[in-house]
């Protein structure tokens, strides 16, 4: 089955930022995010879910334990499990990425404070 993030379930989530479900499985979700400049997501982590975030376009900002990685156009990065981070667009360009978890992350997210 083809899938495009035109015709796939949309979301909007944290400072406007936005989301197609291209797979949501119990087992696999695959997203499309895009994120315009200045926004970031909450800092969390999953209890279950191993993810690895592949950019698409731009340059976005991965804190893993408040270490800055950047990440660039075709580029990725796996979280673990348990393991703290959020993702920030500090550039001036919108950004778009895959975020690809096993298993997924509905139920799974713990906001650090």
């Amino acid at each position: 089955m083809k899938v495009s993030k035109m015709n796939e379930p949309h979301y909007v989530w944290g400072e406007n930022c936005d989301g197609w479900r291209l797979a949501d499985e119990p087992d696999r979700s695959v997203i499309h995010e895009r994120m315009p400049p200045g926004t970031s997501e909450t800092e969390h982590y999953h209890v279950r879910a191993k993810q690895l975030f592949f950019m698409l376009s731009g340059q976005a900002a991965m804190y893993i334990k408040g270490e800055r990685t950047l990440l660039n156009a075709h580029e990725g990065i796996a979280i673990e499990p348990g393991v703290p981070h959020r993702m920030t667009n500090e550039s001036a360009e919108p950004t778009e990425f895959l975020v690809i978890s096993t298993p997924t992350t509905k139920g799974d997210r713990i906001e650090v404070r």
